[in-house]
This record gives structure tokens, sequence and C-alpha cells, in this order.
């Protein structure tokens, strides 16, 4: 398995998003300050950018000079209730502390059954003012209340807000719903993720449109840290047992967070217990396990130094580990490997980690984000972050690989899409004429772009590029036509407006030729290498690097920028990691879905192909401009495709 990484995104060190304002206010936080008077509010932040503060400050503006009564705090899982625990705002310049009466802090341990009431005698109460519980126990004391009239005046906080979904059977989602149209509540939702939602949004179009936006980027996030320098993405594709390359993976010597895959995974060995041990084997020899903490002392094979491992896998003294996690890690030498399921993901504060370690592609991109936020937290023992995921990758032997082609297609496209999230931020502008400025340091001159025709069009690549990047990447006709190296103007012309019709079906043609042109534009750009050189006069230009072509920034026109497949990089990805044999097995696996072939139709066309070859001495090609030859290749692929199934399942 090769070390080199698919992304790697460098950062300036700038302090700025960690350095604090006159009121005790990071960047992002005041940035959302200035928004305080918002009656629904959408924060998009990075892990790690403050947003519970930036709450907190919101939240105590609303109760002290809006006319807000009380403020419900919701978080997905009750570890995440320490985020909003009593905090110091005076002595840092703000003009209240936060702090929540134990009585309302619903992510203590208790029963459910408790907290429900709680919650709604919370709502009655003259008295309570801050209430902190988790999202199930707000959704059950709303199905409780039955009265969306008991918010009026009330600040709902959703934090997480990617668990919230659009569609009906969720009750959450339902909830919101109803209280922001039946009642005066104020509503401040936060998420780590930049993607909408991976299946259903996680608000209407129409609900979304009432929301006020903040968004701060990941890059200003990274950019702006003190010690983090430098972030990349690997990607190891094994074949066998995950267990068996593991030690290829692992380095002992960096913080590490391994996340093993679900049990109900191919990747599984469908025992995570034997999965622990074996990892553990990997790591080195257990000299002990602390009674009181939960945490092993394993001697390191690579290194023999003596690491802290703790174990949320198994269930027997998780509780113990988990204690020690929230309240015992000072410093970096407190912890330096976390082996676990589904834990340590989201809200999960270890800002010494150095690498997530993930076994088998997370089919939620949210939660890819989330997995990564965990490591790319400002610490003064590492520059470097790293996010490596390995991927089983089909054998040449095995015929059953339609799955495994899919998880590797989906991890290099995630890659390409994390890349642009992690990049810094362009803005897109028609260039009008030769010795047109760009008026800020991000614009970026275009001849040719089309400007937006309508506010719904200026409003998707204004809000919206983010989830459509999304929406393209996880396009199965894209994906595919990305492992098959389709030309740039198939994905530029056909795929790409293709999703765009399908996510916009109010936009006419001439909107999705304008959304499409910013979609494809914005990618191939945000890949873009750039460069300086001096011209014949001794002038120095800016040029940028696409698809091996070096073009001056000031010649940048959009049929130039058409011509590049915007996703080439992730077949030279896939050909610079993959043995030639398994990217045949890939290509043969695409082609044999490219054509619904009858069995008869299958006979004949490989009749056919036999003679073809008897008359030319070469098999048919699908590149061919016979469509008859073209039909007799992707048959060929098929019967292929069928034998080696078989061939598996006689195995």
């Amino acid at each position: 398995m090769k070390d080199k990484n698919i992304v790697e995104v460098n950062y300036h060190r700038t302090g700025k998003s960690t350095n604090t304002d006159e009121l005790g206010m990071r960047e992002m936080q005041a940035r959302v300050y200035q928004h305080r008077n918002s009656q629904y509010l959408l924060v998009k932040a990075p892990p790690a950018s403050g947003k519970s503060r930036a709450l907190m400050f919101v939240a105590l503006d609303k109760l002290a000079n809006q006319g807000i009564k009380k403020v419900i705090v919701a978080v997905p899982e009750r570890t995440i209730g320490r985020s909003f625990a009593d905090t110091e705002l005076v002595k840092y310049g703000f003009y209240e502390d936060w702090k929540i009466d134990s009585q309302y802090d619903l992510t203590l341990p208790g029963k459910d059954e408790g907290k429900v009431k709680k919650l709604v005698d919370f709502l009655k109460s003259p008295t309570g003012r801050i209430l902190l519980c988790t999202h199930a126990t707000l959704r059950f004391a709303y199905e409780k209340v039955a009265d969306d009239h008991a918010f009026d005046d009330v600040m709902v906080a959703i934090d997480e807000f990617h668990h919230v979904s659009s569609e009906d059977s969720s009750v959450l989602g339902t909830a919101l719903k109803n209280i922001m149209h039946n009642s005066t509540a104020h509503i401040m939702a936060m998420t780590g993720s930049y993607f909408r939602g991976d299946s259903a949004p996680i608000l209407s179009p129409e609900d979304e449109q009432l929301f006020d936006k903040v968004t701060y980027t990941y890059y200003e996030q990274l950019d702006g840290y003190q010690y983090l320098k430098s972030f990349g993405i690997d990607y190891k594709f094994y074949q066998g047992s995950y267990l068996d390359a593991l030690d290829q993976a692992l380095d002992t010597s960096k913080k590490t967070i391994i996340h093993i895959p679900s049990i109900n995974s191919s990747e599984s060995t469908k025992d995570k217990y034997n999965e622990v041990d074996a990892i553990f084997d990997a790591i080195g020899e257990i000299v002990k396990r602390d009674d009181k903490t939960g945490i092993y002392t394993v001697k390191s094979k690579q290194n023999g130094k003596l690491l802290k491992v703790a174990d949320l896998v198994n269930e027997e003294g998780r509780e113990k580990v988990q204690n020690y996690l929230r309240d015992d890690l000072k410093g970096p030498d407190d912890l330096d490997i976390i082996v676990a399921l589904n834990l340590a993901k989201e809200g999960f504060d270890w800002p010494w980690a150095e690498q997530a370690l993930t076994i088998g592609y997370r089919h939620s991109l949210t939660e890819i984000v989330q997995i990564i936020g965990r490591v790319t937290r400002d610490s003064s023992n590492k520059t470097h972050a790293q996010f490596t995921n390995m991927i089983e990758q089909p054998d040449a032997k095995d015929g059953d690989v339609e799955y495994a082609v899919n998880q590797i297609l989906k991890a290099i496209t995630a890659s390409l899409l994390m890349e642009q999230v992690l990049a810094p931020e362009i803005h897109l502008r028609r260039r009008k004429h030769k010795n047109q400025k760009p008026t800020g340091d991000t614009d970026i001159l275009i001849r040719g772009l089309k400007d937006p025709s309508s506010k719904r069009v200026k409003s998707i690549i204004e809000n919206d590029l983010p989830d459509l990047k999304a929406a393209i990447l996880q396009d199965s006709d894209v994906k595919n036509g990305i492992a098959a190296n389709v030309d740039a103007e198939v994905m530029n012309k056909e795929l790409i407006p293709k999703v765009i019709m399908t996510r916009y079906p109010d936009l006419s043609n001439e909107e999705i030729e304008q959304v499409s042109q910013y979609a494809v534009a914005d990618t191939v750009l945000r890949h873009a290498v750039v460069d300086t050189a001096k011209d014949g006069q001794g002038n120095t230009n800016e040029f940028l690097k696409m698809a091996d072509k070096f073009i001056n920034v000031d010649d940048l026109d959009i049929n130039l920028i058409e011509s590049i497949n915007p996703f080439q990089r992730a077949y030279d990805v896939m050909s610079q990691n993959i043995d030639s044999d398994t990217l045949r097995i890939i290509e043969r696996s695409i082609d044999a879905k490219k054509y619904n072939f009858s069995e008869d139709e299958l006979v004949q066309l490989y009749k056919n192909a036999k003679l073809f070859y008897e008359k030319n001495g070469k098999l048919p090609n699908k590149e061919s401009n016979n469509e008859e030859e073209v039909r007799m290749a992707y048959a060929l692929a098929k019967i292929s495709d069928l034998k080696a199934r078989r061939g598996n399942q006689n195995g």
C-alpha cells in the first residue's frame, strides 16, 4: 500500500481564527453575533471553530435584549452536552456568564421519562431560563406537549443539525417545521457538515430560505490556526482482510483514532471483539490495564514506546473509559490511541489527535466530515493532521466486484469533494473587458462565463455549490464516468447538467447551463495549481496549471475550462493507487452495466463478435464509431462479468 496523499492542503498558521476580540469572541463567533437578531439562523462551521460558544453569546443576547424568555439547547447525544456546560464569559469581555441550573441539564445521567417531563415542566416554569437536552428528549417532549404555542418566545438551538431531516418520518424535522410556522420561537441551527443531507435534505427549500446563513469555511478555520500547518487524505487499498494489512497503515508514533468497520459491512469480520484483539496485536504487547480508568498500556511493536490505548468497542468497562476521555484528558501524554466503532466521531474532543484511521468507506459524507473534524483541531503537539481510509479493492480472482468498485469510486470522489471544502474560497466573475481587474483577492475573472439570469440561479451559485457538487459526485453515472475516464464533453455537457436538472427541476435549460458552468469552473479551478512566471517584457504573470496546461490567469475562458474533465484527477488517482489488473476489472464491471442485454441478444452478439475477430484479427472496440461494434464490445464485457460472478459462486 502506497503512502501518497490524494489530498494535501497547506495552511499559513495566521492565528486569526483562534484570536479573540474585546468581547472574547473568535472570528467565527463574532461573525455569528452580527446576526444575533435573526429569528432563524443557520451556522455552518467546522468542528473546533467554537459553535457552542457562539450559541451562548447569541442566546444570552436574546434573553437580555430580544424578549426571548427561555432557551433550549438540543444535542444529538449526552456526551456532547459538556460543550455547553457552565462557561466563564465575563472575564474575557462579555457582559454575562453562561450558566445552566443543574436541574435543567438533562444530559446528566437519569431516566429518559423523567427528562421528558422536566422539559415539559420547564416550558411552563416562570423561572427556568436555559435547558440542555438531547435531540431525543426534545422530540419526545414535543410530542407530549402537542401545542406549538408552548414554544412562543422560546429559542430552540439544535446542535449537529445534520441529524434533522425534512422527511415525513423525521419527528424532529416535523417538530422543527411546525414550531417555525406555528409559534414565535427563534431557531438557531449549527452543523459542522457542509452538505445539506446525504439522502434527504435537512430542510425543505422553502424553509431553508427563511434562515439567515453564516458560513465559516474549513479553510478559514485551518488557515487561522497557530500550529497546524497541513492536512492530508490518503486511501490505502487492500485485498483479503484489513487486519492483515493494518500494520502497513498504522503509525503508532501518531495520536490515532481507529474506527473499525460496521458489523454489517463487507469489510467487517462480523466479530468486533476479535477485531479489537487483532488491532491490539498490531499495535503491540499489552502490559496492563488500569482498573480505575479502563485504559490499556501497550508496548509498541514499532518503536517499543509504552502507549495508552482506549477500547470503546467492548461494552465491559466502556463507561470507565468514557469517563476518562471526558474528564481526565489534560495533555498529549494522557492518551495515544483510541479504537472505536460508532463512538469518538462528532462532538468528541481530543485536540491532540493527529490521525484518523478509518476502515471501510463511510456512506455518509457528513460522517466523513465529522471524523476528519476529530483530527483538525489546533494543538501544539502537531503540525500535520491525517485522514487515512483503508478500502477493500476487488480481487482479480473474485467475480463479485460491484460493491468494491462502488466503494472505491465513492472514496475517491469523496476525497475530491473534501479537497474542495478544505481549499481557499474563490468567487467566479464574468470578464467583461480585457483590462478588467478583480475587485477582491478571491475573485477569478472568466471570459464567456454567463451572468446569473435569475435570483434562483444566483442563490444556487452563492449558497448551494458545495451541496450541488456533493450531489454530482454521488451520482452513479458521474462516478462511472470518472472510472471510465469519459471525455470532458460527455462529463460537462451531459452528465453534470443531468444532475442539475434532477436536483432543480424548476430551472429552465438556460438556467441549467448557467449553474453547470459555475459548478464545472469552480471544481476545475479549485484543483488548479497557481504558478508565476515572467513574460518577454519582464512582467510577472500568474498562471494556472489545469490538466497539464499552463494558462495565463488573464486568458481564462469558459470554453477552455469546459474542455477539461473536472474529475480527471480522480481517474489519475485510481491509476496510481490500483494495479492494472484491478483497473481492468473495474472497467469491465462498469462496461457490463452500460447496456441491458437479453440472453438472446448476448448470444447473438457473442457470435457476431467471434466473426468480427476472425475477419479483423482484433476484438470489438467500445470507442468505435460503429454502433454495432460498440454493442459487441459491451456485450463481451457483460459476458466476462457474468462468467467471473458464476465462477466465484461455484468456488
